[in-house]
């Protein structure tokens, strides 16, 4: 069966997205959101993304949100892509709020909107704890250690590499190095890293050069998109674990490929939170048809 859907293209700080409104109804039947999500994400033979966004109605929050991967895979949580969603429902007046709450597959996410005459400059996102423990990342550490995946000697095709480990709602691996990130093959280290048995469910992969205590450089690969331009995830457990390593401040500048984010550390002693706050950016909207 063919179907023509609406959708809309988004990006954050180059991270792109295809949106899609299904807070009114179902738009990709559940069985075949897998398979589309893969499908229209492939770039040069559909419109092309890093992932699918879908908008749905929730019963515990003003939205909710889902995101698949650009290999079809649905991913717990995504930073770059929930404040894509906070300003879609926005001017879609889905929810016209400039404070609103968005349930995610792990937790409900406060999103803080700055709006200047109707338009939406930039989302703050209370990305909530970070948990450290390995079973809860998840990760197993070669030390053994039960309480912490942090400086663990990650051994990559013989090559010993020292990582942290790190799951805001989705898993992240990062690597603070002193080699220029520009230097790196991501092409080679990512997918060994991402798909590495020490992590179960796979994991996001970020190396990360630190300019000062406040200022960082990051290069990605996301778990089920390779390369992307910018990870909001992966940078607020970038500060999260610099922070907690003792190498960074509360207040960080991180730069990545595709732009700059913000974040924010609260120190609640037994726990550690943190708010992330950048912009997001209508492309254009579209139709397209889909077999189903």
């Amino acid at each position: 069966m063919i179907k023509e859907i609406e959708f809309t293209k988004m990006h954050a700080l180059g991270n792109d997205y295809i949106v899609i409104n299904e807070t009114e109804t179902e738009i990709i039947p559940e069985e075949y959101k897998n398979k589309i999500s893969d499908e229209i994400c492939t770039r040069n033979f559909s419109v092309g993304a890093d992932g699918v966004i879908f908008a749905c109605k929730s019963e515990k929050a003003d939205v909710r949100f889902r995101i698949f991967n650009s290999d079809g895979s649905e991913a717990e949580m995504c930073g770059n892509g929930i404040r894509c969603l906070a300003k879609y429902v926005y001017d879609m007046n889905i929810v016209k709020k400039e404070i609103m709450n968005i349930e995610t597959m792990e937790d409900i996410k406060e999103a803080r909107l700055t709006v200047e005459n109707d338009v939406v400059e930039s989302i703050e996102i209370d990305m909530g704890k970070g948990f450290f423990k390995p079973e809860e990342i998840p990760a197993i550490a070669p030390s053994g250690n039960v309480d912490e995946f942090i400086k663990e000697e990650v051994n990559v095709e013989g090559e010993k590499i020292i990582m942290s480990a790190v799951s805001v709602g989705n898993p992240h691996a990062v690597c603070f190095t002193d080699i220029n990130i520009d230097d790196i093959d991501l092409d080679f280290y990512g997918p060994r890293i991402e798909t590495h048995e020490l992590f179960p469910e796979k994991i996001n992969v970020h190396f990360v050069n630190i300019v000062s205590p406040e200022e960082i450089n990051i290069l990605t690969w996301e778990r089920g998109a390779g390369f992307t331009y910018a990870c909001g995830t992966g940078t607020t457990s970038c500060v999260l674990l610099g922070y907690k390593m003792g190498l960074l401040n509360e207040k960080v500048l991180a730069h990545l490929s595709g732009g700059d984010l913000n974040i924010t550390i609260t120190d609640h002693t037994e726990y550690l939170t943190a708010e992330m706050k950048g912009k997001a950016v209508t492309v254009y909207y579209g139709k397209m048809t889909v077999e189903l």
